[in-house]
């Protein structure tokens, strides 16, 4: 580089120094780890007969805080969990309205949905709970309390980091995740390469970047929708977004990479069951999200709002005693825990009610609308919430599944219509009493445009 070429760049990079206007936001982040002390029961599959007995990597909870310039505050909680429970969620919103006064629409729970975690007592409580033994279930529930109150330190943490920062923004593109409703598994590398893999599926990779009043990148946010399914062994870790925020933060040293999952409910990484694809997986993953932070990112300008509504999502009829009395005693080794977990909820009364309060949440942070729906959603959700009025993808709608209460899996009308396991037949695991009603997606549909169009 000659002279003149060095006294150009340096006049250019003060003049951009001088004229960049003051960061209008404010933004902390934090990490806490949630690496079991004690190897416990975990959760996700129900073929497991031992417990946890090793680590291949250690699980994290992370928060980032976002303050608007009028003072409007929203707080992100990730966690390296299958899924988390409403009698959590409802806890940790005590506990952040004393500390922090934050509304229930301020923070929202995104959990990775990872299958190499710990179990917990609100969540999947036939598949695990019920079926561990006595030290295992005093292990779950010890631990389940011990985590409440490590989502709400790492929030604590958050807030003391709080500073000045820019909010830029960005989509990337990754081809990992397959529908696992229309492809089969062992046929699916030969489709890939014949281009011939088929069933609804979102490769976008939504990615947030806070960066601090000297322009440095602290904290990366960011999403895919796959299920979390590449291992399946008795090792903890975050499987393949564990590996993708490990590796962001190798390459951006002293950030937080923070990854909540999509709407992946019917979508899987295939092929799988091997730490290597895993770490593949997540390299995919995060090379997705380093392009877009090197490339041209939007600035987040404007305000911050936040919605929060639990529908009463409508379900057909819930499953009655006289036959939760018959599985209990003739059910299988699933479905007789899924017996006595739905008549302990039923209590005295004659019939389960045919609602359940299903949470919706939506954030307005400038020109980035994000939304998080319970359950494990599946792709069609998020394909219909980014269409706009003309039917085109909106890529400033993100959309989270697995945050703030997983019950159930929440099918499409299609899906649930078309049946198999996401339509209703993981019901059984989760303690699920009833099938969603065929009326079930537009509730959800409306009430999220309906939180997405109010300013």
């Amino acid at each position: 580089m000659n002279f003149r070429c060095l006294a150009l760049l340096i006049l250019t990079l003060f003049v951009t120094s001088t004229t960049m206007a003051a960061p209008v936001w404010q933004g902390g982040s934090a990490r806490i780890k949630l690496t079991p002390e004690q190897f416990m029961w975990m959760s996700g599959y129900g073929g497991r007969t031992v417990p946890a007995d090793g680590k291949l990597t250690d699980i994290w909870a992370k928060a980032v805080v976002l303050r608007d310039g009028s003072g409007n505050d929203a707080v992100l909680i990730t966690a390296d969990l299958i899924g988390i429970g409403a009698e959590s969620t409802e806890w940790i919103a005590g506990e952040l309205k004393k500390n922090h006064g934050l509304e229930r629409s301020q923070f929202a729970i995104a959990t990775s949905h990872t299958h190499t975690g710990p179990a917990l007592s609100d969540n999947l409580v036939p598949l695990h709970y019920l079926r561990a033994d006595e030290v295992q279930q005093n292990r779950i529930v010890q631990y389940t309390l011990k985590l409440r109150q490590l989502l709400v330190d790492v929030v604590r943490l958050a807030y003391d980091d709080l500073e000045p920062v820019y909010l830029t923004s960005g989509s990337g593109l990754c081809t990992v995740a397959v529908n696992r409703r229309t492809n089969t598994e062992s046929q699916v590398p030969q489709k890939r390469l014949e281009g011939k893999l088929n069933g609804p599926f979102d490769h976008d990779v939504p990615v947030l970047a806070v960066r601090n009043a000297d322009y440095e990148l602290k904290t990366i946010v960011f999403g895919y929708a796959c299920h979390s399914t590449v291992l399946s062994f008795t090792q903890w870790s975050g499987d393949y977004p564990g590996f993708a925020q490990i590796e962001l933060e190798k390459i951006y040293r002293n950030v937080d990479a923070m990854f909540w999952a999509g709407c992946g409910a019917d979508q899987n990484p295939l092929p799988r069951r091997t730490v290597e694809l895993a770490q593949h997986y997540g390299q995919r993953v995060a090379r997705a999200v380093d392009s877009v932070l090197r490339g041209t990112m939007a600035n987040v300008e404007g305000g911050l709002t936040t919605h929060y509504k639990e529908i009463a999502g409508k379900t057909q009829e819930p499953i009655g005693r006289e036959q939760l009395n018959e599985l209990l005693e003739k059910g299988n080794q699933y479905e007789k825990p899924f017996a006595q977990y739905v008549l302990k909820n039923l209590g005295d009364r004659d019939v389960l009610p045919r609602t359940y309060p299903y949470p919706i949440q939506t954030w307005h942070i400038g020109d980035i609308r994000m939304v998080f729906l319970g359950g494990e959603v599946v792709v069609d959700y998020a394909l219909k919430i980014k269409q706009n009025k003309h039917a085109v993808k909106d890529p400033s709608i993100w959309v989270a599944g697995y945050s703030n209460d997983v019950m159930a899996y929440i099918p499409s009308t299609r899906v649930l219509l078309e049946g198999g396991y996401e339509g209703g037949g993981s019901n059984t695991y989760y303690g699920f009493p009833a099938l969603w009603s065929e009326d079930f997606e537009a509730q959800i549909l409306d009430e999220t445009r309906r939180q997405l169009n109010h300013k």
